[in-house]
């Protein structure tokens, strides 16, 4: 009985020294939004350690080995989940200069999680209050899905669609540029998938920049060119009369 006393004790002084050491402030929309953004769970995780050893130890670029210690991952496949989710865009590395040192540094950055997840909600509030305006025949994507699904698929694909011209011009968009796809969106009512093929379009012909996009929906439109099978039948005759 003493023995077993003596393990409780130092189990209960184990985890209050565990829960002294502080813990860290985690947005509440990246728990409940990583799934929207096809996140899985290893890859949030992840991006909660990289939090962790930001705000508790100020460790701006933990090593894939530190990362992996607190992990059930191998240190390899920190590195690749690392890579994937910088290929992604969710997570960017910028370099800094310590303004003691004069030292230069390698720093992790989140903003593109950020953005991408500010995205998604934005678009399902939009949604939300669509619905509430017009009923929700007016966001329906498919009468097989349920409800919540239509609006949560929507959101995810107005969400990525910024995501997607970032990744071919290379850069992140403007507030105007950002203004532009919304328009094309709300107030022209162009299908997600349409807008992406313009811009496909456009990276095909080697004209990245929106005026011409633009004139793409617009000559689709003109021609009555309403769904992405529609588009690639127009581009593909439209490439053969060259």
């Amino acid at each position: 009985m003493s023995n077993f006393m003596d393990q409780w004790k130092e189990l209960r002084d184990g985890v209050m020294v565990g829960l002294r050491s502080g813990s860290i402030a985690i947005p509440m929309l990246l728990l409940s939004g990583y799934a929207k953004l096809d996140l899985s769970e290893s890859e949030a995780m992840l991006i909660l350690q990289l939090i962790g050893f930001r705000e508790r130890e100020h460790k701006d670029f933990p090593t894939p080995g530190e990362l992996a210690d607190r992990m059930s991952l191998t240190e390899e496949k920190v590195s690749a989940t690392l890579q994937k989710l910088m290929k992604e865009g969710f997570i960017g590395i910028d370099e800094a200069t310590d303004s003691l040192t004069g030292m230069r540094y390698e720093q992790y950055n989140l903003d593109g999680l950020w953005t991408q997840l500010a995205m998604v909600i934005a678009m399902e509030t939009r949604q939300e209050q669509e619905t509430e305006k017009t009923g929700p025949a007016a966001t329906s994507l498919s009468p097989e899905a349920p409800a919540g699904a239509k609006k949560t698929d929507r959101a995810k694909q107005e969400g990525n669609i910024f995501l997607l011209f970032e990744r071919e011009f290379a850069r992140p968009l403007t507030p105007m540029e950002m203004e532009t796809i919304t328009g094309w969106l709300d107030q022209d009512r162009y299908p997600v998938e349409l807008v992406h093929m313009a811009l496909k379009e456009a990276v095909f012909a080697g004209k990245i920049h929106f005026r011409y996009i633009d004139r793409i929906l617009l000559e689709w439109k003109r021609n009555k060119v309403f769904t992405l099978e529609q588009a690639k039948e127009y581009a593909q005759r439209f490439r053969g009369g060259r």
